[in-house]
């Protein structure tokens, strides 16, 4: 397991192997695992919305949080000028650890302990993310439907904010060259837009019936 925390600043260093090649693996054992857990467990999402959610989760910022979770930097081991500059707690080494770390795993007791340590770390972050996988669509859809026949000008507005700090709920609406196509309300601006987005594809589709 050393290896898979050995940095390549300290391989370097002391002229031994470094995680790189552990790294590797385990990257391509993540992949594998997190796609046939969405494939198992999420049978209603397409195969786009497959890939999306897999890139939401299998990022760095996800596995520096399992890293941060499991106190890795405790165990790093990093040459002297990145140990100076705060290398323990830098993202990209941290989230590359969790990768060496998968690939030991593996080598060490076979591909379903590798998959318990995997989907343990990140079946919440999988499930936050398939909840959400469908309101990254509704704009660029909106967009494109809008756009077919030539270029248009889509503004989001937000008409509307009520509430304390803590329970904000805003009101947003969409046009289209001027002409008002949908309201929609969230908790944020974002979900606002989403909402009139989402809202007017459900406008445009009754029109064409």
């Amino acid at each position: 397991m050393k290896k898979a925390f050995t940095h390549t600043s300290y391989a370097y260093e002391n002229k031994i192997e470094s995680n790189e090649k552990l790294e590797f693996l385990g990257d391509s054992i993540l992949e594998f695992v997190s796609s046939k857990y969405l494939y198992k467990n999420y049978p209603k999402l397409r195969e786009g919305e497959m890939t999306k959610v897999r890139a939401t989760v299998v990022c760095e910022k996800s596995l520096y949080k399992i890293a941060k979770l499991h106190n890795f930097s405790d165990f790093l081991y990093l040459g002297k000028s990145e140990r100076k500059t705060g290398g323990e707690n830098r993202p990209a080494i941290l989230a590359d650890s969790v990768e060496a770390v998968i690939a030991a795993i593996f080598l060490d007791s076979g591909i379903e302990e590798a998959e318990k340590f995997i989907i343990d770390n990140l079946k919440d972050e999988i499930e936050q993310a398939t909840k959400h996988v469908g309101d990254r669509d509704y704009k660029t859809v909106l967009q494109e439907k809008l756009q077919e026949n030539g270029e248009v000008k889509i503004v989001y507005e937000i008409t509307k904010e009520e509430g304390p700090d803590h329970s904000k709920k805003f009101e947003a609406q969409v046009s289209c060259n001027g002409k008002i196509l949908a309201k929609g309300i969230g908790k944020s601006k974002k979900e606002a837009h989403m909402g009139a987005a989402k809202k007017a594809l459900e406008n445009l589709k009754g029109k064409e019936r």
